[in-house]
């Protein structure tokens, strides 16, 4: 698995946490802003059905591969090919060595996601956490950790920033997809990527709805 601390990009957070951060050293990297991540997700128009849950299924399952015929890691198929024509940005977040815990250096970053889910530009859309891992390790632990990654983004966005459940959805592709596909050791693979996935439901209640919630006007 990882031998050092490594990264994935994100948003903007609470005061206090935004005093914590600023109070430790930070490993130097360009910060996003939340016009970046607008900028990047924000040019949807329509995207194939992906299914999360089946997809979390089939890379595990092709991580346990162990055949003397399966091809070196930059020579493995994309696992989900329909996520590389889908708006998407490159966040590096810094975790803690092999866990799934968010650095506070990390935090500002984290905020500054959830500002731009939250602009008026972005509510009709749903998006995908995509976590990866270089080629480091076992394959089968790498998705996991990739996994709970995604998912610890995810909980973040929804539990403190109070982003809707229903927009964030995660994935962990681990090594069976790199974010640079010539280079499986490079760092840049431990990023993490937010896709936009989907346009929302049309939450507008239909004219004949909305006419039945009308009050009903009172008799002379």
């Amino acid at each position: 698995m990882r031998p050092a601390t490594r990264s994935l990009y994100g948003i903007g957070m609470v005061a206090g946490a935004l005093m914590l951060a600023d109070a430790l050293p930070a490993r130097a990297q360009t910060a996003v802003t939340r016009d970046d991540v607008i900028a990047k997700l924000n040019t949807f128009e329509s995207a194939p059905e992906i299914d999360v849950p089946a997809l979390r299924h089939q890379v595990m399952e092709r991580s346990k591969v162990r055949s003397k015929t399966d091809p070196p890691p930059n020579k493995r198929p994309l696992i989900a090919p329909d996520l590389t024509k889908l708006p998407t940005i490159n966040l590096d977040i810094q975790f803690d060595v092999d866990t799934p815990i968010v650095q506070p250096a990390s935090y500002q970053t984290l905020g500054r996601i959830a500002d731009a889910l939250v602009h008026s530009s972005m509510l009709p859309y749903g998006v995908l956490i995509v976590g990866h891992t270089e080629s480091n390790g076992r394959r089968e632990n790498n998705v996991i950790l990739s996994q709970r990654r995604a998912d610890a983004i995810r909980d973040m966005l929804v539990n403190t920033f109070k982003i809707a459940t229903k927009r964030v959805q995660s994935v962990g592709l681990g090594e069976e997809q790199f974010i640079d596909q010539a280079r499986p050791t490079a760092p840049v693979n431990n990023q993490i990527q937010i896709v936009t996935l989907m346009k929302m439901p049309d939450q507008e209640p239909k004219p004949a709805e909305a006419a039945k919630k009308q009050p009903a006007k009172k008799k002379k």
